[in-house]
């Protein structure tokens, strides 16, 4: 049975049609009984089983419709990670799971269908459902066989499939939650009055809850100042920014609270609430943020310590004109902003005016502009600081070029870059879903092609991994742009090929700087990873990349002349030493130590060993992994080694001691970590303790994966005479 068959279709409309008009519950309850009662009466409608191979997330097993989901009211949801219109209705689905549990006899379940090949990977997938938080069931139809058997033509697709296997109604695309749940709730009771609904456990288990917290979750973007001192990050995951020195010390910590919370709610620092913020955009100590999924755009008053809301109201609105001021206009999905001239060819000619923040409308497909100040705007007009409008982009997702503005059309745009410099005077976009770079002229908003894609441009799957020049060039899936004025180039982050691309705009050509291609967290020389990284900004003296290293849960740094590649060792809590302050001494930031694994996992505590002044300790961590067993491809396993001493129930991290490096993965070849420790000239603190930790993933014979977190804490004390010079940690995982 094919979900495009014409009467399925109608039939469906039909419903959705009754249940708008009708004027009371009765009615649509009425209304929903005959539809299902007819539904039933058809023989060709039960929906094909999954297969047995496919790989289950957030679940101990795999699910069967003959099995555990008899007796299920399912909702599955079709659809790609990439894809924005999927993002849109999570919320919906989780509006459903907060009405109606698994113990009601409603199962929601994800069948991941990819569109581009890096989202095939059940690797990616998980880093998906993790930075979504989703939190039912997703399998992994990485061949998209049932979407194929069903003949679903978008995404996302939800269909709704009755307790004893019958297709039940589809909805394609998004804006149905309000007949979603209508119909959800309804045909529950319709099945309960039947007997047909039981509520047993089908093996729910959500993997965020086995997983260790990291530093950073699923970092989107990051941005510098002009002076070079300050990096601002979208601890996306985390739901806030952080302001960092470029050190790696956290100087503020914006939003989220102490459990990491989404929310919509300005107010100080430590009230204010972000759901999966994205841009930031940097004006003196103002600071503009693209809240993504509370679609809005949020300002950060570093100087008092504010955060307000400057467009947007928390809803998403479907808007494509504009022109309203602040939260009185609605938008949608905002993924990336920036500052400059507002459009106009006078304008364009004085690249330090700063009056509008532009904005990649992901929700809409489309650029945006948010004045800041009074200002000018095409064809000789103005706008009013505060108003909000479409500068470019008809709303339509294709990937259509056009001199005029708003015939010009784009397909999800998710990074923005400014170049203000002749001949360019451009906007350049990352268009994630045409896979390409797209230039917007900041005096007419005229659009043009620079790399990637295709001539068609409503072929949205022209996307591969090669260099070349023009419309040769093959993306997949670029998240991120950013401008270097000083060489005149363009660094794109190639999210899904997990790549760091050039592009030299005058020539229109494009090569890989770096990325293997691969996804990982290695930073040798010959064989850098990356893992879709989704943001990346340039010094301002044009020598440093820094880089959203998004599923590494990391920022990485890029030495522009050396294409040496390190890691920010971000620092999670900073505060000024009280001791210091009473002893005259200056306010030096004493940085308080962050775990890698749980607060759970056990520590192994050693016994002391005895360290020189000005020596070199090697620490060697060994891992031996039960027979057969093997490190789980496409995973990273994480150590870190730290020295801190506690002080006032704190772990305080001493930064006296050198460690080169400090932190690192396990490799398949050696199993072992190494880091040099440089004992400091001066006397150590009395209760200085070495960590060295781990998160090691690894897969048995059978396939069956596992993570298993190690801690293990040696005391360190100082001697005069000779001291240890290596120390060895080994370690055995277990089944």
């Amino acid at each position: 049975m094919a979900l495009a068959e014409g009467w399925f279709i109608k039939k469906g409309e039909d419903l959705l049609c009754t249940l708008k008009s009708a004027a009371s519950e009765e009615e649509r309850d009425e209304a929903i009984y005959t539809f299902i009662e007819w539904m039933e009466s058809r023989d060709s409608l039960s929906i094909p089983e999954f297969d047995s191979n496919l790989e289950w997330l957030n679940c101990k097993n795999s699910l069967f419709f003959k099995d555990q989901l008899h007796g299920k009211l399912c909702v599955l949801d079709f659809f790609t990670y990439c894809c924005i219109n999927c993002i849109h209705i999570l919320p919906d689905l989780e509006a459903l799971e907060h009405l109606h549990s698994e113990k009601d006899g409603l199962v929601i379940l994800g069948v991941h269908s990819a569109k581009f090949e890096n989202e095939k990977s059940s690797t990616n997938v998980l880093s998906a459902v993790l930075r979504y938080d989703i939190r039912h069931p997703v399998v992994n139809d990485s061949e998209a066989k049932l979407w194929h058997s069903l003949s679903v033509q978008c995404w996302p697709t939800l269909v709704v499939v009755s307790p004893e296997g019958k297709i039940l109604l589809s909805l394609v695309g998004e804006g149905h939650r309000d007949p979603l749940l209508q119909f959800v709730g309804t045909a529950l009771k319709y099945y309960k009055q039947r007997g047909k609904v039981k509520d047993h456990s089908i093996g729910m288990s959500l993997v965020k809850d086995t997983l260790p917290q990291t530093r950073l979750s699923f970092p989107g973007k990051v941005s510098m100042d002009k002076s070079g001192e300050r990096l601002f990050v979208a601890d996306t995951g985390h739901h806030r920014i952080l302001v960092i020195s470029k050190e790696g010390i956290i100087l503020n910590a914006i939003g989220g609270g102490e459990n990491f919370e989404a929310g919509f709610v300005d107010g100080s620092f430590q009230e204010a609430r972000f759901h999966s913020p994205q841009g930031i955009a940097i004006e003196q100590e103002i600071i503009y943020i693209a809240d993504t999924e509370n679609h809005a755009i949020r300002q950060i008053d570093l100087e008092k310590g504010m955060v307000t809301t400057v467009a947007g109201n928390g809803k998403q609105g479907s808007d494509k004109e504009g022109g309203n001021t602040r939260t009185s206009q609605s938008i949608s999905s905002p993924w990336d902003v920036l500052i400059g001239p507002p459009p106009g060819p006078a304008n364009a000619e004085d690249g330090d005016v700063r009056d509008v923040l532009y904005i990649a409308m992901a929700g809409t497909h489309q650029i945006w502009a948010l004045y800041v100040k009074d200002s000018t705007w095409l064809k000789g007009s103005s706008q009013v600081k505060g108003t909000c409008l479409r500068f470019a982009g008809s709303g339509a997702e294709e990937n259509r070029n056009n001199s005029y503005p708003h015939k010009a059309a784009f397909a999800q745009p998710s990074g923005i870059s400014l170049a203000k410099e002749k001949p360019f005077r451009c906007l350049f976009v990352a268009d994630s879903e045409s896979s390409s770079i797209r230039t917007v002229d900041v005096a007419r908003g005229a659009t043009k092609a620079l790399v990637g894609a295709d001539r068609d441009p409503t072929n949205l799957f022209a996307f591969g991994d090669q260099d070349g020049k023009g419309v040769d060039v093959k993306l997949q899936h670029p998240l991120g742009v950013a401008w270097n004025p000083l060489t005149q180039r363009l660094y794109v982050a190639d999210s899904y090929n997990h790549k760091i691309k050039v592009i030299d705009p005058a020539k229109k050509t494009c090569e890989t700087l770096l990325g293997s291609g691969k996804p990982g967290l290695s930073s040798e020389q010959g064989g850098v990873q990356f893992d879709e990284p989704g943001g990346l900004c340039v010094s301002p003296d044009g020598q440093t990349l820094y880089v959203a290293d998004t599923n590494n849960h990391a920022v990485r740094v890029i030495d522009l002349k050396t294409l040496l590649v390190s890691q920010l060792n971000i620092v999670e809590h900073s505060k000024l030493s009280k001791d210091r302050a009473v002893a005259g001494e200056s306010n030096k930031v004493s940085a308080v130590a962050k775990r890698l694994t749980s607060k759970r996992t056990p520590i192994t505590r050693k016994e002391p060993i005895h360290v020189t002044g000005g020596s070199c300790l090697e620490v060697k961590l060994g891992i031996s992994l039960p027979e057969g067993c093997y490190l789980t491809k496409g995973v990273t396993s994480p150590w870190q080694v730290m020295t801190f001493k506690l002080q006032e129930d704190e772990e305080v991290i001493q930064e006296v001691f050198k460690l080169e490096p400090s932190s690192g993965i396990i490799g398949e070849g050696s199993f072992q970590a190494l880091c040099k420790v440089q004992v400091p000239e001066v006397d150590l603190e009395p209760k200085t303790i070495m960590r060295i930790e781990a998160v090691i993933y690894f897969c048995e014979p059978s396939g069956t994966c596992r993570m298993e977190g190690l801690v293990y804490e040696v005391p360190l004390r100082q001697t005069s005479g000779d001291g240890e010079k290596q120390l060895q940690i080994s370690h055995v995982c277990k089944l």
